[in-house]
């Protein structure tokens, strides 16, 4: 569902000639494809998602770099690219709501929490990288179990 919105968006932006659009776009696109050539499969979306995530983070670099170099046209470009990228990426929980998330997995999981509380950290990850970066996960999961 996910990859059919973004190719209709594609064409969208082709016939109304939305360049900067129509790259980063593509942009996607090119990078999904890659993810299912790797995978021999299609792309589910939480895959899809996963993908975009990874284009936010180097989007997310090149801006800090940017930053550092005082390329203010780059800096805007790549802006413009991330919020192309943030228009198809599901809404972060915010931290309530990822600590909430976060206790009910360790609550679902507590006997393997017992046992090694290490392990909880990829479940979390698993279960949560649609929904929260997964340093902001990490980060709330040292707060609350000392991991």
């Amino acid at each position: 569902m996910l990859r059919q919105q973004i190719q209709t968006e594609l064409i969208i932006a082709l016939k109304t000639k939305q360049t900067n659009l129509l790259n980063t776009l593509r942009y996607i696109v090119a990078q999904i494809k890659n993810k299912e050539i790797d995978k021999h499969s299609e792309l589910n979306d939480n895959e899809i998602i996963s993908v975009l995530q990874k284009i936010k983070k180097e989007l997310q670099e090149s801006i800090d770099s940017y930053t550092k170099g005082k390329r203010k046209d780059l800096i805007s470009e790549s802006s413009e690219q991330m919020k192309i990228v943030l228009s198809y990426l599901p809404k972060e929980l915010s931290d309530e709501e990822l600590k909430a998330a976060i206790q009910k997995l360790i609550q679902k999981n507590d006997a393997l929490f017992k046992q090694n509380p290490k392990l909880i950290i990829g479940i979390c990850i698993k279960e949560l990288k649609t929904q929260a970066d997964p340093s902001r996960i990490m980060t709330i999961l040292k707060q609350i179990a000392q991991v």
